[in-house]
C-alpha cells in the first residue's frame, strides 16, 4: 500500500511536503471560455477563438503574440530540416528568436477543422494561466489569419519517448535514478493540475511523448490540447467524448466517457510501467501474449519472485532491488481497474519522493 511509503518518512518531511506549493498560480476563471466553445456554431468558432485570444493579450498574459513573419524567420521558413516532431496536431520545428537570444520549439497546428482551433485555444488558455516547474513554458503564439502556431521553450533532450521507447543505437539508456527523477517530476506536474488549479484540470493525454526533458532531464508536461476542466459543484466526474491515446486511457473513461483525475492516475501508472520495463504499452512487434503491456504485467505483479523479470533489460541489473519492488507496487496501485481504489496523485508523489530519498540513503551506505 502507498501508506507504507509515507509512514517510512519522518513527520518533519511530511510537514515540509504539505506546505510545498507551485511557484505561481493565477485565477483560472477565464478557463470557462473552453466550455463555451462547444456551444458555438461552425461559422462562429474561429471568430470566438480569435476573440478569446485577443482578450488574453489585453489581460497582459506573459505569452507573447508573434507575427507569422517572425516565426517564419526563426524557423528558416519552416525548413523541413528544422522539424523535430510530428503528430496529429501538426509539426514542431526548432527555431531561434534572435531578439530574445533563445531557442524555441514552434508547433504549427493543422489548419483543418474545429478540433485544431479548440486545441489551440485550450493550450493557450491553460499554459497562460497555469505555471509550474513541471509544465512546459509557453513563450507565445500566433493567430494571424489562418495560422495557429504555439511557441514553447526549447527542451534540449526531446521527449521521454526518445530516450525510453525510440532509443537509437548510439543513445545511452536512462539509468534507474534518472527514471525515478523523471517519474517524480511528471507526477508533480499532475499534482499541480489536480490539487492546485481551481477548478482542477484533467490532463487526459499523459504519455511518454508528451513528457519533455530539459538539458538536465527535468521533465515538463506538454501538449494541453486535450486537457479538460475537472468536475465541480459536487459532481463525481465529467462526461465527455473519449479522447487520448489507445492503451493509456483508464478503463472507465474508455468504456463510458466518465472522466476524473483518477483517469490521469491510471495513465501515469501505464507510463511508469513503461519506464520500469522499457516496453511500450502496445507493441505489435512482440509475441501475441506480450503485445499489451498491462496484460503481460498483471500475472507477474502477483508474484514478487517474478518482479525482476519486469525490469528493463537495458538497466543491466543496475537498480536497487527494494526500489524496483516499491516502484512496481506504485504502478500496480495506479493501474487498479476500479478508479476509487487508485491513489490520489499526491500519494504517488509522496511515494516517489520516498523512493528518491531511499536511493540517496542507500548510496551513502554503499548498498546496491
Amino acid at each position: 500500500m502507498l501508506s507504507c511509503f509515507s509512514c517510512c518518512m519522518s513527520e518533519e518531511k511530511i510537514q515540509q511536503n504539505s506546505v510545498k506549493k507551485a511557484p505561481e498560480f493565477k485565477d483560472t476563471k477565464p478557463l470557462t471560455s473552453i466550455s463555451n466553445l462547444s456551444l458555438k456554431t461552425d461559422s462562429s468558432r474561429r471568430r470566438y477563438v480569435d476573440g478569446e485570444i485577443e482578450k488574453l493579450g489585453k489581460n497582459n498574459i506573459a505569452a507573447e503574440n508573434f507575427t507569422f513573419e517572425e516565426l517564419s524567420a526563426a524557423t528558416q521558413n519552416f525548413n523541413p530540416e528544422m522539424m523535430i516532431g510530428e503528430g496529429g496536431f501538426g509539426r514542431v520545428y526548432k527555431g531561434h528568436l534572435e531578439r530574445k537570444k533563445i531557442d524555441i520549439a514552434v508547433k504549427q497546428l493543422d489548419r483543418n477543422g474545429f478540433q485544431g482551433n479548440r486545441e489551440f485555444l485550450v493550450e493557450v488558455l491553460m499554459l497562460s494561466l497555469l505555471h509550474h516547474s513541471n509544465l512546459v513554458n509557453l513563450v507565445g503564439y500566433c493567430s494571424e489569419g489562418e495560422h495557429r502556431i504555439l511557441v514553447y521553450e526549447y527542451m534540449a533532450n526531446g521527449s521521454l519517448e526518445d530516450h525510453l521507447l525510440n532509443l537509437g543505437p548510439n543513445k545511452k539508456p536512462l539509468d534507474w535514478d534518472t527514471r525515478i527523477k523523471i517519474a517524480e517530476g511528471a507526477a508533480r506536474g499532475l499534482e499541480y493540475l489536480h490539487e492546485t488549479a481551481n477548478p482542477p484540470v484533467i490532463y487526459r493525454d499523459f504519455k511518454a511523448s508528451n513528457i519533455l526533458l530539459d538539458s538536465n532531464f527535468n521533465p515538463r508536461l506538454s501538449d494541453f490540447g486535450l486537457a479538460k476542466l475537472g468536475p465541480v459543484g459536487g459532481r463525481p466526474y465529467v462526461s465527455t467524448r473519449v479522447m487520448g491515446t489507445y492503451g493509456y486511457c483508464a478503463p472507465e473513461y474508455a468504456s463510458s466517457g466518465q472522466l476524473t483525475t483518477k483517469s490521469d492516475v491510471y495513465s501515469f501508472g501505464v507510463v511508469f510501467l513503461e519506464m520500469i520495463t522499457g516496453r511500450r504499452v502496445i507493441d505489435q512487434a512482440k509475441p501475441s501474449q506480450e503485445q499489451n503491456l498491462i496484460e503481460w504485467a498483471q500475472p507477474l505483479l502477483k508474484d514478487k519472485k517474478k518482479f525482476h523479470l519486469m525490469a528493463d533489460p537495458l538497466l543491466n541489473g543496475n537498480y536497487p532491488e527494494k526500489a524496483l519492488y516499491q516502484a512496481l507496487a506504485v504502478a500496480a496501485m495506479c493501474l487498479q481497474e476500479d478508479a476509487s481504489t487508485r491513489p490520489m496523485i499526491t500519494d504517488v508523489v509522496t511515494a516517489l519522493e520516498f523512493l528518491s530519498l531511499d536511493k540517496n540513503q542507500e548510496g551513502e551506505n554503499g548498498d546496491k
